[in-house]
C-alpha cells in the first residue's frame, strides 16, 4: 500500500520524537533511533519536517531500490558518518553508566554497545552495513584503551569508518506484519533501557556517581580543544538560550539556568572528591606540580611493585592498583570551576 504524505506529517506532529512516522514508513531502524534519543534531542525531529516528502517517496519505491541493491554501492554520506560517530558514543556513554560494573565491560560490553549504535545508524533507510566487520573493528580497538572512558571515541571512530567502508543497499525482503516489527522494536528498546533503569532504581547512588564520572570524563576530552569545548557547552546550554529567546526577560527566573549549574557543580564536586582521595594516596598537597605527582608515582610504584614484595603479595597488589588508579585521576587536566558559565547578559 502506498504511503501518504499527509498521514506521515500527522504522525510526525503527534508522535515524531517517538518515531511513529518512521514506523509508518517502514523505517524501523530510524524509528528505534528516535525512540532511544527522543527524536535526536528534538533537533533531528524538527529538521525532518523538510525531509518527509523524500522519505515518503523512498518508502513508495523501496521495493525497486532493494531489487537493484546488487548494482552498486551507496554514495558516501558525511551526515551518516557523523551520526554514526555520535550515536556510537551515546550508546557507549549509556553503557558506561549502566554496565561498567561488569568484570569484562571494557573488553565485551563497551565495544558491543558502541558497535551496535554505529550499526543502528548504518541501517537507516535503504542502506545497511556488515555486522561482522563493524563489530570486529570495535572489539579490536577496545583493548588499546582498556579501562579508560575515552575509549568510546576511538572505538566509535573505528566502527564508523568500517561501517562506511562496507556500506551496501539492503537486500530485498518480504513484508512483515506490524506485530512482528513492534515485537522486535520492543525487545531492542528494553535491551537498551532495561539495564539503565535497573541501575537507576536499584543502585541510585552508584549510578549518580557513574553519571558524574562519565560526564566529567566526556567534558575533559575537550580540554585540549577549546573551540570544541565551547561548542559542547553551547549545545548543553541550548535549551536555556532557546527559552530565553522565546519568552525574553519577562517572567523568566534563573531556576532553569540553575539546574544546569547544579549539574556541572555535581560533576566538579565528584571529580574534586576523587582528586582529593588521589592526593591522599600520594601524600601530596593540592598545590603539587605535575613533576611532583609524576615523581611520587614512580617512587610509590617502585616501593609497592608486586615483584619487590613477594612476602606480602596481596597487600602489594592492592596498593599497586590503588596507586595506578590515583595517578589516572591526577594526570587529567583540571578545568577551572565556573569556566563554562556564560553571563546571562551575553545570551
Amino acid at each position: 500500500m502506498a504511503k501518504g504524505l499527509l498521514m506521515t506529517y500527522a504522525l510526525w506532529a503527534v508522535g515524531g520524537p517517538a518515531g511513529l512516522h518512521h514506523l509508518y514508513l517502514g523505517r524501523d531502524s530510524h524509528a528505534l533511533l528516535w525512540m532511544l534519543t527522543l527524536g535526536g534531542g528534538g533537533l533531528g525531529w524538527l529538521w525532518e519536517f523538510w525531509l518527509l516528502p523524500s522519505f515518503v517517496a523512498q518508502a513508495n519505491r523501496a521495493q525497486e531500490q532493494r531489487q537493484g541493491s546488487g548494482r552498486g554501492t551507496p554514495p558516501l554520506s558525511l551526515i551518516r558518518f557523523v551520526a554514526q560517530m555520535i550515536v556510537g558514543m551515546y550508546f557507549g556513554l549509556v553503557a558506561l553508566i549502566s554496565l561498567s560494573f561488569m568484570a569484562s565491560f571494557y573488553i565485551v560490553g563497551l565495544p558491543l554497545a558502541v558497535g551496535l549504535g554505529v550499526l543502528l545508524v548504518a541501517a537507516i533507510g535503504n542502506q545497511t552495513s556488515d555486522l561482522k566487520n563493524t563489530l570486529g573493528a570495535a572489539f579490536l580497538t577496545s583493548p588499546i584503551f582498556y579501562g579508560r572512558p575515552i575509549a568510546i571515541l576511538p572505538i566509535s571512530l573505528a566502527a564508523s569508518l568500517t561501517a562506511q567502508k562496507h556500506r551496501r543497499y539492503k537486500p530485498s525482503a518480504g513484508s512483515e506484519t506490524l506485530s512482528v516489527r513492534l515485537y522486535r522494536l520492543g525487545l531492542a528498546y528494553l535491551a537498551f533501557t532495561g539495564p539503565l533503569v535497573f541501575s537507576a532504581l536499584c543502585n541510585t547512588a552508584v549510578t549518580l556517581s557513574y553519571v558524574a564520572d562519565t560526564l566529567g570524563s566526556f567534558l575533559s576530552w575537550f580540554s585540549f580543544f577549546p573551540l570544541l569545548g565551547r561548542l559542547l557547552e553551547s549545545v548543553l546550554l541550548l535549551p536555556f538560550r532557546a527559552w530565553k529567546l522565546l519568552v525574553g526577560d519577562h517572567g523568566i527566573s534563573s531556576s532553569y539556568f540553575q539546574e544546569w549549574e547544579k549539574l556541572y557543580e555535581f560533576v566538579h564536586s565528584f571529580r574534586d572528591e576523587k582528586r582529593q582521595l588521589a592526593l591522599q594516596v600520594f601524600g601530596l598537597s593540592e598545590r603539587a606540580t605535575n613533576e611532583e605527582i609524576h615523581g611520587r608515582f614512580r617512587e610509590l610504584v617502585k616501593t609497592w611493585h608486586p615483584d619487590h614484595n613477594r612476602h606480602q603479595m596481596e597487600e602489594a597488589q592492592r596498593h599497586f592498583l590503588e596507586i595506578q588508579a590515583a595517578y589516572e585521576v591526577l594526570r587529567q587536566p583540571r578545568k577551572p570551576r565556573g569556566s563554562w558559565r556564560w553571563e546571562e547578559t551575553s545570551l
